[in-house]
C-alpha cells in the first residue's frame, strides 16, 4: 500500500497551500514585491511540481500567488551574485531543467490563476500550466534577452507550440511584455477576464474539469504533454548551456545595470 503524501507537511518558504476537497491551491509567497525569483524560490520550483504530483488528497492544481504580481522573473540581487560569480548560475543548471520537466510529467491538471505580472521563468512556469485563467490587468512576457540572458529556461521551448515561431521569436527576442488580453488573441493562455471574474472562470473550470472521470482527464493531459517532454528533452540541455554562456558576456553586467537604473544600455557585443 502506498504511504500517503502531503505536501503541506514539507518544507516550503515561498509556497502556501490551501486544500478545498480534492481540489489544491499552491500560491507563489515571498516576501519579494512582485514574487522575484531567488535561489530559495528556485530550488523550490525545482521540487514543488513533484511534490503536488505526489500529494495523496489532491486531484486538480490550482497555481496562483499572492501579493500583486504572479512572478516577475529573476530578483536583481540573485542577478548580481550570478555575474560576480558565475559558478552560481551553473550550478542551478539542474534545477531550471527540472523545473520544466516536471511540470510536463505532472499528471493532475494545473490551472494557472494568473493574478499579475508573469516574466522571464514566470511566465515559462504559468505558460506550462494546462489550462492559463489571466486577470486581464496582468501582462505576461519572457524580457531574459532585456537582462542579457539568452530565453534559456522553458520560453524557447513553449512560446513557439503555443503562438508559432514567427511570433514567438519575435516576442523573445526583443523581450517585449503582453497584456493578458492580447495574449489571449494570439492563443497564448485561455482567457483574461475582470478582475472581479478570475475566481469565478477558474470555478467554472474547475466544474468542467471534476464532471469527467479522473484518469480520463490525467491521462488525456499525460499523451497531450508526450511531444512537449520530447521537446524539453530535446532543447533543454543546450537552452540552459547557451543560458549559463550568455550569464558571462560583459553586456550581461550592462544590461543588468541599465534596466535596475532605468536607462539605455551602453552595449559593446561583448
Amino acid at each position: 500500500m502506498t504511504t500517503p503524501f502531503d505536501i503541506t507537511k514539507e518544507t516550503y518558504t515561498r509556497f502556501t497551500f490551501e486544500r478545498n476537497d480534492r481540489i489544491l491551491t499552491a500560491a507563489i509567497t515571498s516576501d519579494h514585491p512582485v514574487n522575484g525569483v531567488d535561489a530559495a524560490m528556485h530550488e523550490e520550483f525545482g521540487r514543488v511540481f513533484t511534490d503536488l504530483q505526489r500529494d495523496s488528497d489532491s486531484d486538480i492544481i490550482i497555481l496562483t500567488a499572492k501579493g500583486r504580481a504572479f512572478c516577475a522573473g529573476g530578483d536583481f540581487d540573485w542577478f548580481d551574485e550570478q555575474i560576480s560569480n558565475p559558478g552560481k548560475f551553473r550550478d542551478i543548471a539542474w534545477e531550471a531543467k527540472r523545473i520544466v520537466t516536471s511540470i510536463l510529467d505532472m499528471e493532475k491538471p494545473m490551472i494557472c490563476r494568473l493574478n499579475g505580472a508573469a516574466a522571464g521563468l514566470g511566465a515559462t512556469i504559468a505558460l506550462l500550466c494546462d489550462i492559463i485563467i489571466a486577470d486581464e490587468r496582468a501582462v505576461i512576457g519572457d524580457p531574459h534577452v532585456k537582462v542579457g540572458l539568452v530565453a534559456g529556461d522553458g520560453g524557447a521551448v513553449i512560446w513557439p507550440q503555443l503562438i508559432g515561431f514567427a511570433k514567438a521569436k519575435e516576442l523573445l527576442m526583443t523581450g517585449d511584455m503582453l497584456t493578458a488580453t492580447e495574449a489571449k488573441e494570439l492563443g497564448l493562455i485561455n482567457y483574461a477576464v475582470p478582475t472581479e471574474e478570475l475566481d469565478s472562470k477558474v470555478s467554472e473550470l474547475l466544474t468542467k474539469l471534476q464532471g469527467n472521470p479522473k484518469w480520463a482527464v490525467r491521462w488525456t493531459k499525460t499523451v497531450a504533454n508526450i511531444p512537449l517532454r520530447a521537446l524539453a528533452a530535446q532543447m533543454m540541455d543546450a537552452s540552459v548551456g547557451w543560458e549559463s554562456v550568455s550569464n558571462y558576456m560583459d553586456d550581461r553586467k550592462e544590461a543588468v545595470d541599465a534596466f535596475r537604473e532605468k536607462r539605455k544600455p551602453n552595449l559593446t557585443g561583448e
